[in-house]
């Protein structure tokens, strides 16, 4: 009995624990717009993509990477910023769009200027 209430409590605090350490949403704002909506999994997280912006409403502790950055710059284009309880530095987003500034071309590096 005593083994059944130490377990339901360690569950309780488990669960309890995950929602309190749940992130900030994670942005990646976008240098150009979204042709439409779009929906990807990336870092671990579900972004959804509308307008100018790709955001992950409930990130995990992977999330804000650069590896999650650049696999949302390879499926929707240049990012802007990336951003979560802070920003994504100047170097690391440079390389997070180096690919897809690549496959853009001359407008890719025109769009990371901006």
């Amino acid at each position: 009995m005593k083994l059944q209430i130490l377990a339901a409590c360690a569950a309780l605090v488990t669960f309890s624990a995950g929602s309190a350490l749940a992130g900030d949403p994670i942005t990646a704002k976008l240098a150009s717009p979204v042709a439409e909506k779009t929906k990807f999994i990336a870092g671990g997280a579900m972004f959804n993509c509308e307008a100018d912006a790709c955001v992950a409403l409930a990130p995990t502790s992977q999330t804000f990477a650069g590896s999650t950055c650049k696999a949302i710059a390879d499926k929707v284009g240049v990012i802007a910023s990336f951003e979560g309880r802070k920003a994504l530095d100047a170097d690391k987003l440079a390389s997070c769009n180096a690919k897809a500034i690549a496959k853009n071309g001359a407008a890719g590096t025109q769009l990371a200027k901006q």
